[in-house]
């Protein structure tokens, strides 16, 4: 019997977000609009160098973000992720109970460590730039994951940056492997264009067969389909799943419904913030399939979604802004 909409597995990450000049970005060596992984050391180093800015602080990683929004729309996830037994581990399993997502946090004590934690830079033109020290998330592995409650799921929904790391890379292997022999859908998200161009092997490994659906945007999708020519990237996901979206910022996003090719038109705003937006996307459209809309109804209320999400700071909504995205057309 199904239990949750959407099962999620990806790295948990304490978010310390940062509105930051390019000029400043480019003093701190740190290559834009991307995500890079940083030792602790490096990570330190930022934070020093940045002691005259105010953060925002906010509990995320990809999948957890996905998670949330599939919560606030009305549905029910689960997150398997890894946090350590810390002050920050301790926020990250409350944040995720005050969603109403449930975890194998709940499960099973937190081990000793430090939880993993991401720089995330907004720049005046809306990108976002990442640098990640993994922390103990770097020791996600397939002990993390909870074979009962994958079974229960409609879809599964794989973060790509788990490709990092061997032991990620494994649990996500094996997430496919048992949603697969139940009948539970898989998914993917490519996560960033790094992932795509440095972990191609690994991501491919992590598809295995063949995913169910892909979520990416341009730069991913040529990145991994190694051309310049979108024909081409829309081609090759056409090998990797039976089905695909790829958003493309201002001007919308192409679904793949299994048939044919669906121009989801977007919805103009102006951006301040893009972090979060592919994770918003995904989490709409998987609330949406997995509650009676077509991949076009879908596809709308994922645009709608991610638009609104990026006209503030922080990679999700409030639940009241949310719920109110259902009351469109």
């Amino acid at each position: 019997m199904t239990e949750y909409n959407v099962y999620g597995l990806g790295n948990a990450l304490a978010d310390i977000e940062f509105e930051i000049s390019v000029d400043r970005l480019q003093e701190l060596k740190i290559e834009k609009g991307v995500m890079t992984l940083i030792d602790a050391d490096r990570q330190h180093e930022i934070l020093d160098r940045l002691s005259d800015l105010s953060p925002k602080l906010s509990c995320g990683g990809s999948a957890a973000n996905t998670a949330i929004a599939i919560s606030q729309f009305g549905g029910h996830s689960f997150y398997s992720c890894k946090v350590a037994n810390d002050e920050t581990g301790q926020v990250y399993l409350e944040d995720l109970i005050r969603n109403g997502v449930d975890s194998n946090l709940l499960l099973t004590d937190r081990p000793d460590g430090v939880t993993g934690k991401c720089i995330v830079f907004v720049t005046p033109d809306a990108d976002r730039t990442m640098n990640t020290h993994l922390g103990i998330s770097a020791e996600f592995s397939p002990e993390e994951l909870v074979p009962e409650a994958i079974v229960k799921s409609q879809y599964l929904y794989v973060e790509g940056y788990l490709v990092t790391s061997p032991t990620g890379r494994a649990a996500a292997i094996r997430a496919c492997e048992i949603a697969r022999e139940a009948g539970v859908k898989t998914s993917l998200s490519l996560s960033d264009p790094n992932m795509a161009e440095f972990f191609k092997d690994g991501l491919l490994e992590m598809i295995g067969s063949g995913m169910d659906f892909i979520f990416s945007n341009e730069s991913e999708a040529l990145k991994l389909a190694k051309t310049e020519d979108m024909s081409e990237a829309i081609a090759y996901l056409k090998s990797l799943a039976k089905g695909f979206a790829i958003t493309r910022g201002p001007s919308g996003s192409l679904i793949f419904d299994g048939e044919e090719m669906l121009e989801i038109p977007p919805v103009k705003v102006e951006a301040i913030d893009t972090v979060g937006a592919g994770d918003m996307y995904a989490g709409a459209f998987l609330y949406g399939i997995t509650n009676g809309m077509n991949f076009t109804q879908a596809g709308n209320l994922a645009s709608r979604a991610a638009a609104k999400l990026v006209t503030s700071f922080g990679p999700r909504l409030h639940i009241a802004e949310t719920r109110k995205l259902l009351e469109v057309g």
